[in-house]
């Protein structure tokens, strides 16, 4: 009676792994979260307002200056650290087991919600946004002005809705990951038995290995 095929257990194993879905496998997941971060995180080095100041309100402070870019990283700074957030959380999921996963599913959707809120508080309120920008500039706060909102803004709260649904993504396509132990090395690095006689010095390496020579 002929036992167990190994090459059959791995052509089994073989076969469970190619049947993954392709959302669900970890690179891809991965790679999708750390493209989404990186997104965001792009946004915010682009031009979210051109503010226009109207200079019978600013005086001699602001007459230089009657046109502001106001980039992303200023008009919103927490979306900028939110993306950071959520980047570092992604690489860690590739690594991390299963309540690490939940832990950081939920510091992702965490940071994915704060940047849209952010991003979307621009576009509720872009002139409060600027304020900061112009008080800088002009050394004059609560001044009025005439804010045009570029496209970035809306493309952060797009690939933060995204952010935080491959996110969750990580829960499902978590159960299909592979979790490597300390363990696994020598159980996959173990020597077959010899093929020919055992003399005494095989059985005691055997016998180390946790191997029953008998």
């Amino acid at each position: 009676m002929s036992g167990p095929d190994p090459a059959a257990g791995q052509t089994a194993t073989a076969k469970k792994s190619s049947g993954t879905r392709a959302w669900a496998r970890k690179s891809t997941l991965v790679l999708l979260i750390a493209v989404l971060a990186l997104a965001v995180f792009g946004t915010t080095t682009q031009t979210w307002m051109t503010v226009t100041l109207d200079p019978n309100q600013v005086g001699q402070a602001g007459a230089a200056q009657t046109a502001l870019e106001v980039q992303g990283s200023k008009a919103a700074t927490a979306v900028t650290a939110l993306a950071l957030v959520a980047l570092a959380g992604g690489l860690a999921a590739a690594i991390a087991g299963r309540i690490a996963r939940w832990i950081i599913t939920a510091i992702i959707v965490l940071a994915a919600a704060g940047i849209v809120a952010a991003a979307a508080t621009v576009l509720a309120n872009p002139l409060a946004a600027a304020q900061g920008a112009i008080a800088a500039a002009t050394g004059i706060t609560g001044s009025q002005a005439h804010v045009a909102v570029t496209a970035f803004p809306v493309l952060a709260v797009v690939a933060g809705c995204l952010l935080a649904l491959a996110a969750l993504l990580i829960i499902p396509a978590g159960r299909h990951w592979k979790t490597r132990t300390k363990y696994d090395a020598p159980a996959a690095g173990s020597a077959a038995p010899p093929a020919g006689p055992v003399d005494e010095i095989d059985s005691w390496d055997r016998l180390s290995r946790g191997d029953d020579p008998t």
